[in-house]
Parts: C-alpha cells; sequence; structure tokens
C-alpha cells in the first residue's frame, strides 16, 4: 500500500444542496474540506416538479475549479431520478424530481401485472411511490420516453458530461426496483412483463470501476491539468455514508443515515426477502464489496427543515434547547408516514396528525420540534429492533453519520428510545465514503475494515449512552401504531 498522501474531489450532491469536498488521504491521514457548495432547488413548471440539472452541472463545475489540482473525481446523489438522452447523446429534458404527482396510482397498475409480493421477493426493494420502476411506468406513454436512447440516474448522467462515457452505478441501480439483490444483475422478467426496456440503461458499474477521464472542455472550464480520472464510488449518497460507517472490526452494529431522510438498518451479506420482510417495509439496496444495505426509509429531518423554512428560519441554536426542555413524548406522529412527503405546511400537518390520534397538539415551535425529533428517535428504535429481528441479526451499538450527528438531541433520544450506545459521526459520511473508496481504488487504502479503522483514527465522534429503559418508548410506540 503506497504512503504517499494524495487528494480526492467528492461530488455529493443532496436533495437541497450540493458540495464538492476535496479529500486528503494518506496511511493515517483522512482531511475533508469544502471547495463549494451550491443550492439544488427544484423548479415547478407545468409540467410538474423538476431539477435544475443544468445549474448543478455547472456547481459541479465551479466546484471543481475550487477544488485545484486532484488525482480524482468522484460523484454520489440522492437516488431514483434520471435523465434521458436522445440518439445524440443530448438531454430530452430536466429530470423529473421524486416528488412529482406523476406516480400517484401507478403503483396499483405495476401490482395488477406483478403482484407486490412477487415484486419484492425478485427485487428486495420497500414500497415507494417515487421508485424508478413506478416512475418509468408513469412515464410509459410520454414522448420523451419514446424518442430516448439512454437513461442515465443523475450521478450518472453527471459523470456522462464530465467523460463523454456512460455507466450504471450498481448502489444506485439497485434502488431502480429493476435488479435482482441476489444475483447483483438485472431484473429481466420483471421489467419484461412490465414493458421496461432495459437497453435504456448503459452497463452496469462497480465502486472503484474507472469511469473514464475528464473531457479536454471540461479541464479547460475547471483549470485542471490532465489526465485527471473520474472513479466510480457508491452513487447512491447512503452507499457512499454506510461506507464511512467507522465500526470497529467484528462489531455487531446498526446504522442511522441522517439527513432529509433516515436510513436505518444493518449491513448484510445477503438480502433478506421473506414477506414479513415485505409487510415491514424493509429493502435490500446493494452495498459496497457484495453487502446488501438492509434498511428502512424514514421521513428524516425532512419534517424539521420544513418547520424551520415555514417558520422563516429561526437559530436552531435557540430551538433545540427549548425542544429539550419540553415533556418527553408528549406527540409523536408515524415519521414514515406518506402524508408528510410533500412540501408546504408541515407544522399543521404534524399538529392535525395529533389532533386526529387524540394526543395533546403541540402549539409551539418548542412543542413542535420536540414532536418531531421523538418521533424520528421512535421511528429509528422501531427499524432497528425489527430489522434485527427479520434478519436474525443483533447489534449492540447503534451508529448515527451524517448531517443529523450535529443535533445532539436526537442523537441522546435516539440512545435513550434503542436502549442502546450510539456513536454519532461523521456528519460527512457521504463524502468520506466517496473520498475512500477512490483512494481505495487507487491503492492508498486497504480493505473495508481498513477504510473504516482510519475514519475511526482520524474522525471526531461522539458516544451517547442510553437514559432509563425503554418502557416509555414502547407505550408511545403502541400508541402510533397499535401493536
Amino acid at each position: 500500500m503506497s504512503t504517499t498522501v494524495k487528494s480526492y474531489a467528492a461530488v455529493d450532491l443532496g436533495a437541497s444542496s450540493g458540495r464538492v469536498m476535496v479529500g486528503r488521504v494518506g496511511p493515517d491521514a483522512l482531511e475533508l474540506t469544502e471547495a463549494h457548495r451550491f443550492t439544488n432547488r427544484p423548479v415547478r413548471v407545468p409540467e410538474g416538479l423538476r431539477w435544475d440539472i443544468l445549474s448543478l452541472y455547472a456547481g459541479v463545475l465551479d466546484g471543481l475549479r475550487a477544488a485545484g489540482q486532484v488525482d480524482s473525481v468522484g460523484i454520489d446523489s440522492w437516488a431514483v431520478d434520471y435523465g434521458l438522452l436522445d440518439t445524440d447523446g443530448a438531454l430530452l429534458g430536466n429530470p423529473v424530481h421524486y416528488r412529482d404527482a406523476r406516480t400517484e396510482g401507478v403503483a396499483e397498475k405495476v401490482w395488477a401485472t406483478v403482484p407486490a409480493a412477487e415484486l419484492y421477493a425478485a427485487t428486495g426493494l420497500q414500497y415507494a411511490p417515487f421508485n424508478t420502476l413506478y416512475q418509468l411506468t408513469a412515464a410509459r406513454t410520454s414522448s420523451q420516453l419514446a424518442h430516448a436512447q439512454r437513461l442515465l440516474l443523475i450521478p450518472d448522467l453527471l459523470t456522462y458530461w464530465l467523460t463523454g462515457e456512460a455507466g450504471t452505478e450498481l448502489t444506485n441501480a439497485s434502488t431502480t426496483q429493476l435488479i435482482d439483490p441476489r444475483t447483483r444483475e438485472w431484473s429481466y422478467d420483471i421489467a419484461s412483463r412490465l414493458g421496461i426496456d432495459l437497453d435504456l440503461f448503459a452497463p452496469l458499474r462497480r465502486p472503484g470501476d474507472p469511469a473514464g477521464l475528464l473531457r479536454p472542455q471540461v479541464l479547460e472550464e475547471t483549470g485542471l491539468t490532465g489526465p485527471v480520472p473520474v472513479t466510480t464510488v457508491g452513487s447512491h449518497d447512503t452507499a457512499s455514508a454506510v461506507a464511512a460507517v467507522p465500526a470497529g472490526s467484528g462489531e455487531r452494529f446498526a446504522y442511522i443515515c441522517t439527513g432529509t431522510w433516515s436510513l436505518a438498518g444493518l449491513e448484510l451479506d445477503a438480502p433478506v426477502l421473506s414477506e414479513a420482510s415485505r409487510l415491514a417495509n424493509f429493502t435490500n439496496e446493494l452495498g459496497l464489496d457484495g453487502t446488501v444495505r438492509y434498511l428502512r426509509n424514514i421521513m428524516g429531518l425532512w419534517l424539521l427543515q420544513e418547520c424551520v423554512r415555514d417558520w422563516g428560519h429561526p437559530d436552531l441554536g435557540e430551538l433545540l434547547p427549548a425542544a429539550a426542555g419540553v415533556p418527553a413524548l408528549r406527540s409523536v406522529v408515524d415519521a414514515g408516514d406518506a402524508a408528510f412527503l410533500a412540501p408546504g405546511r408541515m407544522p399543521e400537518r404534524i399538529a392535525d396528525a395529533c389532533r386526529a390520534s387524540g394526543q395533546p397538539v403541540p402549539e409551539s415551535r418548542a412543542e413542535i420540534t420536540r414532536c418531531i425529533l421523538d418521533s424520528l428517535a421512535l421511528a429509528h428504535r422501531r427499524a432497528i429492533t425489527e430489522a434485527q429481528s427479520l434478519a436474525d441479526h443483533p447489534v449492540d451499538v447503534v451508529h448515527i453519520v451524517g448531517g443529523g450527528t450535529r443535533n445532539a438531541l436526537l442523537c441522546q433520544l435516539t440512545a435513550d428510545a434503542c436502549g442502546l450506545p450510539v456513536v454519532a459521526g461523521p456528519a460527512e459520511a457521504a463524502a468520506l465514503g466517496n473520498v475512500l473508496v477512490q483512494a481505495r481504488a487507487h491503492g492508498l487504502v486497504g480493505d473495508r475494515s481498513a477504510m473504516r479503522g482510519l475514519l475511526a483514527r482520524t474522525q471526531p465522534l461522539e458516544r451517547y449512552i442510553p437514559r432509563g429503559d425503554t418502557a416509555a418508548w414502547r407505550a408511545a410506540e403502541i400508541r402510533i401504531t397499535g401493536r
């Protein structure tokens, strides 16, 4: 293994912002700095909600210019959404946002052809109305799809613009509901029965595979000196974030990747495709080195983000201590309820949900914030408890990574709810996982255990010990689930 320190650019795109981070990696060094951050603001046009993909690409180019000379570039983003290209390789329109209404009622049409239980047994993916499979079904009669020659998921589209080479990264492809998690290849039977042409997708790539070199025009625009390779990483941001869980060798752990979404689950060697798993709405997405990310999607800090936006962006440094002073578990909601998926009026919708369930209605900002954080901790508890049972995979510790690690109250409440110690950090997990996969591909880091050991040695981590027993949390769980 090399003793050289090298620099890697991690393009990390989230649902509300994007950034280009620079990671410097060596045998005992892992430093991350932000080169450029830019807004990711969807646009509502007459035909629906769309991503402003050209603005995002401009942000990537600006970020690479600000990053300076690097040894490689890797891209990760959110999942399921895609762009369509014509025969000339030109984009046919701005990609549709996963919160667009076009997939309403589509799942039932799909299940009429492939029953939900059969679909889960074949693909292992939990039901979410915006899965790529449902988006493609909704778009079946659209002129764009009729004229499309290539479909590229968001990080693959940006990689194509940077390099001119097309591929489909596997961890992100596994969120389309068109991959068999056992074979880690396309599910041709499912696609054929639903009339989905898998030839639209570029060949599959795995994390660590080369994805091409920056085009001469990109080098000119960014001021970089070529050749600069682009390396395939876990391009689903959750795959990169799980790669950056600083678990010890042999440690039995659960993880929660926190941000706009909370993704709570286990890292397994094989998928769990039982009917009980489907009914519990767990998903089997693919990770590094043949692993499976067995997890449940929870609405996450989206609930608080929307409230904060509605309130005019008050100071969280004041809001969270005030929420800590509100009595615990006074009111809770189901943080995974699809009723909270759309933007707008979030404080009112949370109050309405509490009113409908006969609980005290939170009125102040502090009460609503505490309701959200208690509800998220409760959802984390349910997901981790059920995942252990369904996978027959007990855990001793919960690792929280991502932006939610900065929310000490949420981390402590999660420890209390789960009755397990919580290790929080790193906050920039997706970017760090992105960087480490690049470094591993170039020989600077060893296997997944070595990657995690480097993280544990170099990144700040906080440990939260559970307070009291979990009886009150169990009672709150029964209050909103009835079981």
